[in-house]
Order: C-alpha cells, then structure tokens, then sequence
C-alpha cells in the first residue's frame, strides 16, 4: 500500500471543532520594528485591528489547532515589509506533521501555522517601490500565514493575474513550486520521458501531472484509489494505477517493463526502496515527503520505525553500478529567495497562458479547520483544500439550538466509540 489514501487508524475518535477565544493580549502576526515605514499603514493606525487566527497551541490531534481573535498593535513595518490583509489559505501535509510535532521547521507551540496565502496588501515599508497599496498578491512564509492579517517580506509576494481568484492564489506557491522545481530543476524532465507520481490526486500530484503536459509526450504514471481515477485521467495521468488493490510495481512493469524514469516519492519507507528499483538506468529518484509515517491523527511511533527501518540504503558503489540518481527535496530548507521568485515567475506565467490551474477541492472557513484538516489526512480531497479567514456567514451555520447540537455531538460519540469497540473485538476474533 502506497500510503496515499490509507484509512487512518482513529477515524471513529471524536473530532472536536476549534474553540474560538478571544485573545486581547495576544501578540501581533509577525515580527515588528520599531522603525516605522515613511509609506506605511497610516490607516492601519487610526484604532486597534482585530485579527482572526488559527493557533497550534500544542502537539496532538485535530482539537490543538484552535481559533483564536487577536487585538493587535498598530503595526509597525520595517523596511522591504508589506501588510498584507489575507483572503485565502492553503492546507498542507507539512501542518498535518507540523500539528503532530514532526515537521522540524515549525517554531514550538503555540504558532500560527501556514506557509502560503493570499490577499491584498494594505500597507508597504519604506524602500517597497514595486507593491503598492490595494495590489492582490500572492504571500509566502515559512509559518504565520493562517490569518486574517500578516507581515510579510515583499519580495515573498507576487502579483496576481487579474484572472486568479484568490483560492488559486493560495493553492500555486507550496504545491506547483515543489512539481516544478522537482521535474524542471532536479529530474530535467524531457519529451518522450516517463514519470511515476504518488498521491496523484493531492495538490502536488495534479501540479506534477500539469506541469508534465507542458513537454511532449510525458507519460505519467500516478496511484490513486479507484474513485479518483476518472478525475485525474481527465487530468493528465496517462495509467492511473488503484494501489489499494494492486500492486503498483506490477502494474508499471506490464506496461513499461524496463520501468520509469522518474519517480516522486512522497511516501517515503519501503515505498522509496520500490521506486529505487523501478528507475530504468540514468533514472532519478526525488524523495520530498515520508506520509507513510502519518497513520492517526496523533504521532505514531510505532508507524515512524517502521517507515525508518524500511528506508532505502545505498552505498556509493552501488549507486555507481546501478546508474541512477537518488535526490532529495524540502521546499522549507530552500532559502535562495531567486530560485523561489524564479519559478513563480514561470508559474503564473503558465497559468497566464492556461497551460496551468489549481483545481480546488474544497474550501474551509477558519471556523472548520478540524474539518478541512480531516479531509486531507484521511485523503478524501482531490486538488487542494482552502482555509478562509473570514468569518462564517450566519446562514450557513447549523439552526440548531447549542444544546441540540451538544447532545448530538455526544451522541455521535458514543456511537462511534461502540463502533471503535466492536472493530478491536472483530480483529481480535
């Protein structure tokens, strides 16, 4: 099993809502000067701003990541700084680990969480010449960017086509950076080429899918289960392969039985010894992710050995004699601001010309982020999942009366707690 869609191991525990909690001391969204920008947010400082957040407040499940309303100080830029007032958010693996505790770049809890976003700039700092007030822009952060207001360098912001809506602002820069970088930067895909993608379906598999129909006749190869292969087909993926019910190895081999010539690998484990071994020779291997740790909503120890003992070993002769190529990819530890300016540059330019597009699986108020995050860990979205800042409408809130809802939710509980029951006793029988 590949890992892409694998049913986690605590979908009957009980999934609590964010707890929203007024903040009025908490701190402001990013770091602050006490120099002021001579262009800056001189709206901004005539009253207090209040500011909606989604906090990781400690390591755990879906209930760590809570809601939050903070009252801000007059923000305050340094120089090259610009204030950007966020519209939409996306939802990533690595705030799926990083609200585990496993993804070492998120500073400890609490911390807004969030490395992509976009919105429209509502203040710049001295020394900004190329944004403006009322621009919409694409941001990028290493974390902070799941709220409503946010402090960002400018040359981490990019214009957007007049086009773009603002949920496909937030779905290009973590995903599409990570396809192109892979395919463009590392594997020098070229025309006639094959590639095997995992997790074709998720928010860098249909980019990695997109992005190989810009050469000629790429041939892609992508697991999914069985649902979603009319939707990716459609896509781009030339052989979708269901991995819960075939092996994938096999599937590939009666197709292309020398194998493929690149591999994405996700997953991480024995997954990544397999993709070893189908590389046909001058091949490349891009390991960028190890999901196949991530089996619960809490960490797994037990399911993090298991992927650590499993992980491909090589020595260097080894390597020689088999004429492959083994790479590695973290878009967090790329820290050349051109490389990231550069392919976004080329990105928005392809969706200038259509070659290009999010597609957007569903989109989540910050009210809902238990449920946007469940959705993604137990691999039910196709393309990418969306937080909004903005408060949820009245009218589209349950009509039931709190107490109505307390005692479903109880009930609910409880009867996913027997159904849990009867599932130990069914294995152990």
């Amino acid at each position: 099993m590949s890992g892409e869609e694998a049913p986690t191991q605590q979908q009957q525990q009980q999934q609590q809502q964010p707890e929203q909690v007024n903040k009025p001391d908490e701190s402001a969204p990013a770091a602050t000067s006490d120099a002021p920008g001579e262009s800056g947010a001189a709206a901004a400082e005539e009253k207090p701003l209040s500011c909606r957040a989604l906090v990781l407040t400690g390591f755990g499940g879906y209930d760590k990541v809570r809601l939050q309303v903070k009252t801000l100080e007059r923000p305050r830029l340094k120089a090259g700084e610009v204030l950007v007032r966020v519209k939409a958010c996306g939802l990533n693996f690595a705030e799926l680990l990083g609200r585990q505790g496993l993804y070492e770049l998120l500073p400890a809890p609490p911390v807004t969480m969030g490395m992509e976003g976009s919105g429209v700039v509502e203040a710049v700092g001295e020394g900004v010449k190329d944004r403006k007030v009322g621009d919409r822009v694409i941001a990028m952060s290493r974390s902070g960017m799941w709220q409503e207001l946010v402090i960002v360098p400018a040359n981490y912001t990019f214009p957007m086509p007049e086009q773009m809506s603002f949920e496909e602002g937030a779905a290009i820069p973590v995903n599409y950076i990570t396809a192109y970088m892979m395919l463009f930067e590392m594997a020098n895909v070229r025309p006639s080429k094959s590639v095997l993608v995992h997790m074709a379906a998720g928010g860098v598999g249909i980019a990695v899918t997109q992005l190989c129909q810009t050469v000629p006749d790429v041939t892609v190869f992508g697991t999914a289960s069985a649902s979603k292969h009319e939707t990716i087909a459609q896509g781009g993926v030339t052989h979708p392969i269901d991995y819960r019910t075939k092996d994938y190895v096999e599937e590939i081999r009666k197709i292309s039985p020398k194998g493929v010539d690149i591999v994405l690998d996700p997953l991480g484990g024995s997954d990544t010894q397999k993709g070893f071994n189908l590389l046909k020779p001058l091949g490349t291997l891009i390991v960028f992710g190890v999901a196949n740790c991530m089996t619960g909503q809490k960490k797994n120890l037990l399911a993090m050995a298991k992927t650590w003992y499993n992980q491909l070993s090589l020595n260097m002769l080894k390597l020689m004699q088999a004429n492959k190529a083994v790479c590695g990819f973290h878009l967090g530890y790329i820290t050349d601001e051109q490389l990231i300016s550069r392919a976004m540059v080329t990105l928005l330019e392809l969706y200038r010309q259509g070659k290009i597009k999010p597609r957007i699986d569903s989109c989540y108020h910050f009210e809902e982020v238990t449920d946007a995050m469940k959705r993604m860990h137990e691999r039910q979205n196709i393309g990418k999942v969306i937080l909004l800042p903005e408060p949820k409408k009245e009218e589209d809130k349950p009509d039931a009366e709190p107490g109505e809802i307390v005692e479903k939710t109880e009930a609910a509980v409880s009867e996913k707690k027997e159904e849990a029951k009867e599932e130990v006793k069914a294995e152990k029988d």
